[in-house]
């Protein structure tokens, strides 16, 4: 078998190669895996470094606005899992163009490249917030598209591509929506990773308007888990949205953060809201629980105290990062 995986030197794209490669998903243990990744900013060959010895893994430097790259990687592939993104909101207030060119064009030229080669899965990872914002309950896979940043939008936009590719051409493609991801490996713009390693350091964290946005945290381990279980038995054609149960306010998510660090509300420096900020996410994972068997596995309070620990043991890894990219007041 031969899998394909788009993004895969990212957070949640290397973690799910990390993961196959070590034998989590027994459906992948003889696969020969292919990481395609252009290495932007996000980008890190430091993250398969635990599995870069691997005989089974083949690590490609490239776009995926490549067409003639993407087309060859994809002749005797049968699984695609398409993780390549430009993800983070505020990049996309500023640069919306770089968003609509990964997200949207790029995923156009890797499914029809998919469709040329008769790829037997293709699953493409999006986000919850396509959605929108929620005031209460939560999203079934069936509510309507109403994103309201650019990214989010260039999300959506891809996965309305994804979907016509099954619906016109007969494509098996599979959507996944996930909510907020957070463990090891992550890039240190997003909330998570900024605000530990900032506190590591003694900076302050900036905290948006009056914090009481709220997002569905998810441990990045049971997100690709619950990816592995569409890529094995989704069906074709359907969305699947996958959850990790613990709603937070960022204020309550910034109290934890505070407390595992050992660090008091003095560290918080409001700042001014975020532009077209979304106020609550909340999927309902009812769909991939009851067709799939998929549950969150890591208790949020659980995966937070090893998330800190990870980056607290591991600065030789985010420290150059954010060195690099200037990180430290920015968010």
């Amino acid at each position: 078998m031969r899998v394909l995986v788009t993004g895969g030197a990212g957070f949640i794209g290397s973690h799910y190669v990390r993961e196959a490669l070590s034998g989590a998903y027994p459906e992948l243990a003889d696969a020969e895996i292919i990481v395609l990744d252009k290495l932007t900013y996000a980008g890190n060959e430091a993250n398969l470094a635990p599995v870069a010895d691997n005989p089974r893994l083949r690590f490609v430097r490239g776009d995926i606005c490549d067409i003639s790259l993407v087309s060859e990687l994809m002749r005797g592939t049968d699984l695609v899992v398409h993780f390549a993104a430009e993800s983070h909101v505020d990049r996309s207030i500023m640069a919306a163009a770089d968003f609509v060119l990964t997200n949207v064009l790029g995923t156009q030229y890797l499914l029809q490249a998919a469709l040329d080669a008769e790829v037997g899965k293709f699953v493409h990872v999006s986000t919850d917030e396509v959605y929108g914002s929620i005031d209460e309950g939560s999203w079934p896979e069936e509510h309507p598209l109403l994103p309201n940043s650019p990214y989010s939008a260039s999300k959506a936009s891809s996965d309305l591509i994804a979907r016509s590719f099954h619906r016109t051409y007969g494509l098996p493609v599979c959507i996944t929506r996930c909510s907020n991801n957070y463990g090891p490996y992550q890039f240190p713009e997003k909330v998570m990773p900024l605000f530990v390693t900032n506190l590591l350091d003694g900076h302050k964290v900036p905290l948006y308007g009056d914090g009481l946005n709220v997002r569905d945290w998810l441990h990045v381990d049971d997100h690709c888990a619950g990816i592995q279980l569409v890529a094995d038995k989704g069906r074709p054609g359907e969305v699947y949205n996958i959850g990790g149960g613990t709603e937070l306010p960022n204020k309550e998510l910034t109290q934890r953060l505070l407390d595992a660090v050992g660090r008091d509300w003095s560290m918080v420096e409001p700042v001014t809201d975020r532009k077209g900020h979304d106020r609550r996410y909340s999927v309902d994972i009812t769909k991939i629980s009851t067709e799939l068997g998929y549950a969150p596995r890591v208790p949020f309070d659980q995966g937070l105290r090893s998330t800190v620990e990870w980056y607290r043991d591991n600065r030789s890894w985010w420290e150059p990062l954010k060195k690099r990219a200037a990180l430290a007041s920015s968010r």
